[in-house]
C-alpha cells in the first residue's frame, strides 16, 4: 500500500512558494490516492494537472500501481483546514454543531483555536409589542462542532 505519508511530502513539495494549500490527501486499501487543494481565489483544472504529473513523477507504478485523483475541495462540502475558514472570513457559513444545533450567518473571525459567526436572531426586548432583529455572535471551538460550510446562496 501507499504510504499517505509519502504522498503528502510530495505534495507539499509542489505547493512551495505557491499560494494553494492542501486540504486533504486519502490513500484507500486498493491504492486510490485522493489529493484536495484549495486556493483563495478557487483552484484551476491546470494546476490540477500540473500537481497530477508531478506526483506520477514522484511514484513509481512498477513498484506499486495506483489510481490517482487530484482536484479541489469541493464549494459546499465541509471545512476540513484553518486556512478553508480563513479564505471564507466575511462569507456566509452553516455551522452544525454537535448538540444539533444549525447555525446560518457570516463566518467573523477564525483562528487556530476557535472561530466566530454572525448570526441575525430575533429578540423581544420586555414591554415591547413586536421581536426586532438583532446580531449576536456565537463562537465555537473546532470541537463543538459536526461541520461548518460555505453557504451557497442564490439572490
Amino acid at each position: 500500500m501507499i504510504d499517505k505519508n509519502v504522498v503528502t511530502r510530495i505534495v507539499n513539495e509542489w505547493l512551495e512558494g505557491k499560494d494553494y494549500f492542501l486540504v486533504d490527501v486519502m490513500v484507500s486499501p486498493d491504492d486510490k490516492i485522493v489529493v484536495e487543494i484549495d486556493h483563495a481565489e478557487g483552484v484551476w483544472i491546470d494546476d490540477c494537472v500540473e500537481l497530477s504529473r508531478y506526483i506520477e513523477s514522484k511514484l513509481n507504478r512498477e513498484e506499486e500501481d495506483y489510481e490517482l485523483e487530484v482536484g479541489s475541495a469541493g464549494v459546499g462540502q465541509p471545512f476540513k483546514v484553518l486556512q478553508q475558514y480563513l479564505n471564507y472570513v466575511g462569507k456566509d457559513v452553516e455551522v452544525l454543531a454537535k448538540d444539533g444545533m444549525k447555525y446560518v450567518g457570516v463566518l467573523a473571525d477564525a483562528d487556530a483555536d476557535h472561530f466566530t459567526v454572525t448570526i441575525t436572531v430575533k429578540v423581544k426586548p420586555e414591554g415591547a409589542k413586536r421581536p426586532h432583529l438583532e446580531q449576536q455572535d456565537v463562537t465555537f471551538t473546532y470541537d463543538e462542532i459536526k461541520y461548518t460550510k460555505y453557504l451557497i446562496t442564490f439572490k
